[in-house]
């Protein structure tokens, strides 16, 4: 399979007021420092960390509802950053946005069937999407029924469903203009836990029948595991480990990683009585402040007095699978 989408160094830096002397030294959140990653077509590639280490940034910059601060964003090898206003519309054609909040991404005062058609009638408009009223309308109900919605339910608006019913409104109309990539951010994790098994197979259905790619962003361990074909692990702004599913969880390596699935829950009462986990100590850092060496080191049971000064880079440990990189000093 080829590259669909190739992140490059991106970065995503918030201004955060002034400080110094007559407050001339600008500071910023530093929420997404250098991340890279590609993704294949029909992929799914799950980003896991816990709340405020970036995940969500990166989505919304890849989408460039943010714009990023530098690197480089290639959709089907074509860089977002260098396009016109034009362009970067078409190629948000095949590149949708599911949101976290079924109950905040839905415009209340639309009913269903107009939340759905807007980004074609929007396409319409702009003479980028050839399609009639009545072929809008005939699609509208088509993903409605796809995503389990009764056909009757368009004329109705979003407070007289349910959460889950919600995402799914939210889903059909982020497969409304037939992307080839869906970014989901964190799309159940408002939702019960019956629900979310439902969704989660929803995308799955839906992924086979179109092909389409997904970045599904996540802090449940367990709904990255049963949705991803690959899994990148963030800490504080960095992606600190990316591998395929099976072999991350098997084999971490990154003691931040090794933390994490330590510290999910599993239903064998036995096993999960027996297990040790891994206790970080210390908070997480401000992202304030940019660090000259390992941004895990505060917290690391296994830190070097190389690590506090040099910053390790993301490869290939010595004696694994090439597709499993760490970016830890032990693993080199």
């Amino acid at each position: 399979m080829s590259d669909l989408l190739e992140v490059k160094d991106l970065c995503m830096y918030f201004p955060a007021g002034s400080a110094g002397f007559l407050k001339r030294e600008k500071q910023y959140v530093y929420a997404v420092d250098g991340v890279s990653f590609s993704l294949k077509k029909g992929e799914t590639l799950g980003l896991v960390g816990e709340s405020g280490c970036g995940k969500s940034t990166v989505v919304r910059a890849l989408a460039r509802l943010y714009v990023p601060t530098s690197g480089e964003v290639r959709l089907n090898g074509k860089d977002l950053g260098s396009m016109n206003k034009r362009e970067l519309l078409e190629a948000r054609r095949n590149m949708q946005i599911v949101f976290q909040n079924p109950y905040a991404s839905l415009n209340p005062r639309m009913t269903t069937g107009e939340i759905i058609a807007e980004p074609m009638r929007i396409y319409q408009k702009l003479g980028l999407l050839a399609a009639s009223n009545s072929e809008i309308e005939a699609r509208v109900e088509a993903l409605m029924e796809m995503v389990g919605l009764l056909k009757r339910y368009k004329n109705r608006y979003p407070h007289e469903f349910s959460g889950g019913q919600r995402q799914r409104i939210g889903i059909a109309r982020s497969i409304a203009l037939s992307p080839q990539l869906v970014l989901a951010d964190e799309p159940v994790s408002a939702l019960d836990v019956s629900i979310q098994a439902q969704i989660l197979n929803l995308f799955k259905d839906i992924q086979q029948e179109f092909g389409l790619s997904y970045l599904f962003i996540a802090h449940d361990l367990a709904v990255i595991e049963y949705i991803s074909d690959r899994v990148a692990v963030m800490y504080l702004g960095k992606i600190v480990e990316i591998s395929d599913y099976e072999d991350l969880y098997k084999n971490p390596r990154h003691p931040y990683t090794q933390a994490l699935l330590s510290s999910a829950p599993i239903p064998d009462p036995k096993i999960e009585a027996e297990r040790k986990r891994i206790i970080l100590s210390g908070d997480v850092p401000s992202p304030n402040i940019r660090r000259p060496g390992c941004y895990f080191y505060d917290r690391c049971q296994y830190r070097m007095d190389l690590c506090k000064d040099s910053q390790p880079e993301l490869k290939t440990s010595p004696g694994g699978r090439e597709t499993h990189k760490t970016a830890c000093f032990r693993e080199g």
